[in-house]
């Protein structure tokens, strides 16, 4: 972090604290990222951003305000920005029912480095990334490779009216991988998203594995057959269970959608005033967790200066609590739970995920399968569909394959998943001992809309949905 930017933060508050105002934050933020876009063999383009700036948060007649300013040289060039946020809040009426009251918060002064043991360079990455679509390529059937890998270099320094003085500095590795297959008139593709919070260790040699698995099942999708719609014994992996928390359990677990205040992209809760009631089987147990070293959703404190724990969301079927952030657990009278993020300093937080699983089980894998007379295997994330509650789904998946009296047998392409959401978590017979934590570079939420990464997980697990295929 630049010295520089640090101090105009350090300003911020104090300008504001003579200001008057009730609360005050501010984020300085730096982000270096480069990227490499290869197709087919042939590099598209690469690309090379940098970013900084400060987004400042306060509070003045019971009303949020916030102001943000792109590359700041100087306090004078942010102080009428800061001027014109102030009166913005002194002009909102306010019902004082509705005036902003947050949850205490320690004060909070440290700086984290996170570790990154073999530092990304570019050369290393576009290598790694000519492999891996290489690997694809020369599968039978491929007609097209795409591979993207790519690095960001942050530092974010959170300061507030209250103490707080918070650096964080980390890595972000990641490789996104596309095998797209035709023959006979039919196409299908296959992709992959590797890497985490780190340096070049967490996409070494792991990327060329999954190059080779995406580029064979591309190839041998183009055999496969659809599924006749119905409702069966599903065993899910860990990547397709990795979207189903992200979108049935851990989006209705934000505390501000819970409480309908942010509605956008589907933005309602599907157990809303539903805390310490049943709503799934003993099998399940979910948690949203900061702290799980390497993945994209790991941190120490959050937008709000709250330090991160692991937090209990669904323990044996029973909701236990919501994701909250100051002034949501206020409301709820719990504790902050560290989940309150920004996609960058341009935006106010929202209550985003950090790292929401399915607990894990004790049951080996191949016996869940040994005990299904007649069921499909679901592999692997594709696209979700959901209404605003979250309590109807349908999530379509990369491939699947038959299970007939305990073996897996024919694989199965177009396949949709889909069920009722307290339906679908109360058939959970069985979880795997086989925990994943896989990475999410692309969720949205809000209005205007924020792009966040993060990790979801969980294990195979086994219920009953209806499956049927789109063709």
């Amino acid at each position: 972090m630049e010295q520089k930017l640090q101090d105009l933060a350090d300003k911020i508050i104090k300008y504001a604290e003579n200001a008057g105002v009730q609360y005050c934050d501010a984020r300085a933020e730096q982000q270096v990222k480069k990227s490499i876009l290869i197709e087919n063999g042939e590099i598209e383009h690469i690309r090379n951003n940098e970013d900084r700036g400060i987004g400042v948060r306060l509070i003045k007649n019971g009303s949020w305000s916030f102001c943000s300013i792109t590359n700041p040289n100087s306090f004078e060039e942010i102080k009428n920005i800061l001027d014109n946020s102030i009166k913005n809040a002194e002009n909102t009426i306010s019902n004082k029912k509705n005036k902003i009251n947050l949850h205490n918060n320690p004060i909070n002064k440290k700086q984290i480095d996170f570790p990154v043991l073999k530092k990304p360079e570019i050369e290393e990455l576009t290598k790694i990334g000519l492999e891996c679509n290489k690997i694809i390529n020369g599968t039978s059937k491929i007609i097209k490779s795409v591979t993207n890998p790519y690095y960001t270099i942050n530092s974010k320094y959170f300061t507030n009216t209250e103490g707080s003085e918070i650096l964080q500095n980390f890595t972000d590795v990641v490789i996104e991988m596309v095998a797209t297959s035709h023959e006979s008139g039919i196409t299908q593709s296959v992709n992959i998203t590797e890497g985490g919070r780190g340096g070049l260790e967490l996409i070494t040699n792991k990327a060329q594995q999954s190059a080779k698995e995406i580029a064979k099942k591309a190839s041998e999708l183009i055999c496969a057959k659809p599924v006749k719609e119905e409702e069966t014994t599903v065993v899910m992996n860990p990547d397709f269970v990795s979207l189903l928390t992200h979108e049935i359990l851990g989006h209705p677990s934000e505390a501000d959608r819970v409480l309908g205040k942010e509605m956008a992209w589907a933005g309602g809760a599907w157990w809303k005033g539903k805390i310490g009631e049943k709503i799934g089987s003993e099998n399940l147990n979910v948690f949203d967790d900061p702290t799980i070293k390497e993945s994209l959703g790991w941190y120490y404190f959050d937008d709000e200066g709250v330090k991160t724990e692991k937090t209990n969301l669904v323990e044996k079927g029973v909701l236990k609590n919501h994701m909250q952030n100051r002034e949501t657990s206020k409301i709820f009278n719990t504790r902050p739970t560290g989940n309150m993020r920004a996609t960058n300093y341009r935006y106010m937080p929202l209550i985003r995920m950090a790292c929401t699983c399915i607990g894990n089980g004790n049951q080996k894998v191949e016996e869940i399968i040994k005990d299904v007379k007649n069921g499909y295997y679901i592999s692997n994330m594709k696209i979700p569909s959901i209404d605003m509650k979250r309590y109807n789904w349908s999530i379509s998946c990369q491939y699947a394959q038959k299970i007939e009296n305990g073996e897996i047998t024919d694989l199965q392409r177009d396949v949709i998943v889909m069920g009722t959401a307290p339906e679908f978590f109360n058939s959970i017979d069985a979880c795997g001992n086989d925990f994943t934590v896989r990475p999410i570079t692309n969720c949205g939420k809000g209005d205007p809309m924020q792009s966040m990464i993060m990790g979801n997980g969980g294990p195979t697990i086994r219920g009953t949905a209806t499956v049927k295929s789109v063709n």
